[in-house]
């Protein structure tokens, strides 16, 4: 009893004590510093005049940190003051949502910090690209992560942000329980009126000033834009402005009208049809084209001979510094990016949101084409996987699929000379057709370094404004005399086959250098160059065009007329309403009815098979350091096996051979290897092999002829294969069975998660 009363006063004197201090914080919530009392009045009292005062601050503060440059922040409000004023007052309609509040002081500086914040992220990436940030860019983000051993950003910089946004948010919470609060009376039809209403002269104040070109509805030069217009009007129109608006002038009618206008295809299926190779050259521009630039010798010998004795031109691409999806996107469907929204990548928005894009892949393939795609960076990059499915390719190898060893001297990304083994392998994969091969390339792509990385560098370059430009540009002219390597190897050993090829290699944007169009011989940064080779004495046609043009002109000169969007481009280029009629199209087999196709589903989805090679398990064995090693083939460094579907750790010791810790595995479970890319994306699986421990059941030991594989992951594939070859006849009994189990997975939307 005395046990049961000492607790009850041990319990009431506890509560007594917290109820004490909960009382003692409430006091001192209610009183706040005298110094910030007197300052929440004077904000209250005049809110409205320091909400005005604090917008113009922020866009200035934004301006300074995107453009790296407090003169430049004051030269464009000099130059641009409607323009800036304009962009305060974005800031000021968002500072208008306090009103709604008591937490006035805590609300004014979350949206302070966000305004902040997304100014100091697009500072950030402007030092990395040329092109600003924009909303599309989160949608980015998985690829960014995915990204992370590259020179996109550094473990410090993400260490920084995280630290600065801990700082922030600590701040911010602190605030909440301490900061004042409006004392006032919130008059609820008054202050939601107010709000609503100046949230409603959005709309037309930004209609005002873009029709008296204070601001612009459509960015050609998406960095131009934000550098004329500022960053929070930028930013602010990619988050409304995207997709493709309703064409006035569409309708089932007009769309006819077209199709009418647009001879009718009569290619057909034939044996002697070429195959064709499309290269794309990241961030490639021909050295002799930037007018200061000075190098030892010419950088890229193989390119010029293309230029001169075949077809080749300008190509107008919708980028500049980055953004090669969006190049790619217009090569290969046909369809311009002048349509879609500021700063709109229509891979990770527009192509997520429907079942099918017609593109060259699927006119070709319904000429009984075999379309690939070969790529020696990530699949789900750009959500590639995706968007190659809805295109109607038939297979995609990125580099999971491939046994990638040799990398730039950073460390940054890939050579690109095994593309020329996968581009071949490609094409041999269906020995009975013509095939459509897609190469990306991705040795030229950036960062560059501003310190010396290449000692004794092939080609010398001088002419740069400073040091730290020179050896950036030292650094990229080597990297592209490595890609121009690469392209007199492919022309090479494509002219060795008996089958008629035609290439067309074309840079998707110039490299993020700062070049502006005074530097450049075209005199405009969204010019580069294409070239072409073939074996069949095609002649030579030297024409400028647009990107979404080129494959239209290609496959003109090859006869081949069939598709939608390259028919119509083939036939009706230059006519008066070419461009309102284009703009029709897109928009009638991006988002409209599909008129075009006259009720059916003429260009499906395909089951996109990533990779060539099948990934097979032949054999495991027991080592002497606690592991199993597994004996198979198609393995790559991306490669990982999942016991009973739970994947484990790994280690790539060559193309036929990986290795699992022994206490990942029991006696019955189930094994299979699976290449698996970002987000743990299983692109392709093996056989299913059912693991028998021997030490369960009696085995024979392997003979002494047993050669080791080499543990030496560069050119250790013929001792391994030579070793599973030999642990295969040996049948190793007790270390386990493969299960019928298909070899090989499809891609669809979406895709196989684990």
């Amino acid at each position: 009893m005395r046990e049961k009363h000492s607790f009850s006063s041990k319990c009431k004197n506890l509560f007594f004590k917290l109820k004490n201090k909960i009382n003692t914080f409430k006091n001192r919530e209610k009183k706040p510093h005298p110094h910030l009392d007197r300052a929440v009045v004077i904000m209250n009292k005049y809110s409205l005049v320091f909400h005005l005062l604090l917008s113009c601050f922020l866009v200035l503060v934004i301006e300074c940190i995107s453009r790296r440059n407090v003169l430049s922040a004051f030269s464009f409000i000099a130059g641009h003051t409607i323009a800036y004023l304009y962009n305060s007052f974005i800031i000021f309609a968002s500072l208008s949502l306090v009103y709604l509040i008591r937490r006035r002081t805590l609300a004014r500086l979350l949206i302070s910090g966000f305004w902040l914040f997304l100014g100091t992220i697009n500072g950030v990436i402007l030092s990395k690209r040329v092109t600003p940030f924009g909303f599309t860019d989160l949608k980015c983000l998985s690829d960014l992560f995915a990204m992370q051993n590259t020179k996109y950003f550094t473990f410090g910089e993400a260490l920084a942000v995280i630290i600065v946004v801990g700082l922030f948010l600590l701040f911010c919470i602190w605030l909440f329980i301490k900061g004042p609060k409006y004392q006032g009376k919130i008059n609820w039809i008054v202050s939601p009126l107010m709000v609503a209403v100046i949230f409603l002269m959005l709309p037309v104040t930004t209609k005002a000033a873009q029709s008296n070109n204070i601001v612009a509805s459509y960015f050609a030069n998406i960095a131009q834009g934000y550098e004329n217009y500022g960053f929070v009007y930028g930013f602010s129109s990619s988050v409304v402005d995207r997709g493709m608006s309703k064409p006035d002038s569409y309708s089932e009618e007009r769309i006819a009208k077209i199709g009418a206008s647009v001879p009718e295809e009569t290619t057909e299926a034939a044996e002697d049809t070429p195959n064709i190779i499309v290269v794309l050259l990241e961030s490639f521009v021909d050295p002799s084209d930037v007018k200061f630039l000075q190098t030892s010798e010419d950088p890229v010998p193989n390119f010029h001979n293309l230029l001169n004795n075949y077809s080749s031109g300008y190509l107008k691409v919708p980028v500049v510094g980055a953004g090669t999806a969006n190049t790619e996107f217009e090569v290969l469907t046909g369809m311009s990016m002048q349509y879609f929204g500021t700063g709109e990548y229509p891979y990770k928005t527009t192509l997520k949101e429907i079942d099918s894009c017609e593109s060259i892949a699927s006119d070709l393939g319904s000429l009984g084409y075999g379309t690939h795609v070969v790529h020696n960076n990530g699949g789900n990059f750009y959500s590639r996987a995706n968007a190659f499915s809805l295109m109607g390719f038939d297979s995609f190898t990125s580099k999971e699929c491939m046994n990638i060893q040799e990398y730039t001297p950073l460390g940054s990304w890939p050579t690109d000379n095994i593309l020329i083994n996968e581009t071949l392998k490609a094409m041999d994969s269906t020995p009975d057709q013509s095939d459509l091969v897609y190469t990306i390339t991705v040795q030229g792509h950036g960062d560059y370094p501003t310190e010396k990385i290449l000692e004794n560098p092939e080609i010398a370059v001088s002419g740069a404004a400073d040091e730290a430009s020179n050896n950036r540009w030292e650094y990229y002219i080597n990297m592209i005399h490595e890609v121009d390597k690469f392209i007199g190897n492919l022309t090479e050993e494509l002219s060795k086959r008996d089958e008629k090829t035609i290439v067309v290699f074309f840079g998707d944007h110039l490299p993020t250098m700062g070049l502006t169009d005074d530097d450049m011989v075209s005199g405009d940064i969204f010019k580069t160059k294409y070239v072409t080779w073939n074996n069949f004495d095609l002649p030579k046609q030297d024409a400028d065009c647009a990107a979404y043009e080129l494959l239209a002109n290609i496959t003109n000169q090859l006869d081949i007329h069939k598709g939608t969007m390259f028919s119509y481009i083939q036939s009706q280029k230059g006519s008066a309403s070419y461009d309102e009629n284009l703009e029709n199209l897109q928009y009638d087999l991006l988002y409209g009815k599909r008129y075009a196709y006259k009720g059916t589903d003429k260009y499906p989805a395909s089951n996109l098979v990533m990779g060539i090679d099948d990934v097979t398990i032949n054999s495991v064995w027991k080592s002497d350091d606690n592991k199993l090693c597994i004996y198979g083939s198609g393995f790559t460094p991306w490669t990982k096996i999942y016991v009973n579907g739970e994947k484990v750790s790994t280690s790539f010791l060559g193309s036929t051979m990986l290795k699992i810790n022994l206490d990942d595995i029991e006696d019955g479970d189930t094994i299979v290897a699976n290449i698996v890319g970002s987000s743990s994306t299983i692109f392709r699986s093996s056989n299913e092999f059912l693991y028998e421990d021997p030490d369960i059941e009696d085995t024979e030991e392997p003979t002494t002829e047993t050669e080791q594989p080499s543990t030496d992951t560069e050119g250790s594939t013929q001792t391994t294969e030579k070793s599973t070859e030999q642990s295969s006849e040996q049948s190793l009994s007790g270390a386990g069975t493969a299960t019928d189990q298909s070899v090989e997975h499809t891609v669809n939307t979406p895709l196989t998660q684990n």
